[in-house]
């Protein structure tokens, strides 16, 4: 479990496909590639950060778990949050979450980055990757901190 239900969702966005696994909690950023999915806009993917976070635009933090089930067999379980690859994700933009998708040790204030692999950090490890908000609190003792999330 990546986000716990303590959260404040100021600001969501459902206009962004995602065609690839990922766990909630994640900062996904904007594809500069088109989905193939011939729906709506078909530019408007995001993916998670892979090799280098420079040149990235965050998109938003994850808010579902996006999984790959053959559907044939088996339906998704839309009360766990999961969305099939290749639909449309939720995306926070504006508010906080409490999240164990933290990389290395915060402190209280501190700005909120993100790195390879989407995760929320303290430190700009490439110094270009763009602010995402500010630590609200340390993490605890099972690794979640409190995050104010602020994509604009």
């Amino acid at each position: 479990m990546a986000l716990r239900p303590d959260r404040n969702e100021h600001l969501t966005d459902l206009s962004f496909f995602m065609n690839e696994t990922a766990e909630r909690g994640i900062v996904v950023v904007h594809s500069t590639g088109g989905s193939g999915s011939a729906m709506d806009d078909a530019n408007a993917k995001v993916i998670s950060p892979v090799t280098t976070v420079s040149g990235k635009n965050p998109a938003g933090l994850l808010l579902n778990d996006v999984v790959n089930l053959d559907l044939t067999r088996q339906h998704i379980n839309f009360a766990k949050d999961e969305m099939q690859q290749g639909n449309k994700v939720l995306l926070l933009r504006r508010g906080w979450v409490v999240s164990d998708q933290i990389s290395g040790t915060p402190t209280v204030g501190a700005k909120a980055y993100f790195t390879v692999g989407g995760q929320i950090s303290a430190t700009n490890q490439d110094s270009l990757s763009t602010q995402i908000g500010r630590f609200l609190s340390i993490k605890d003792a099972d690794g979640y901190a409190k995050v104010d999330i602020n994509i604009t």
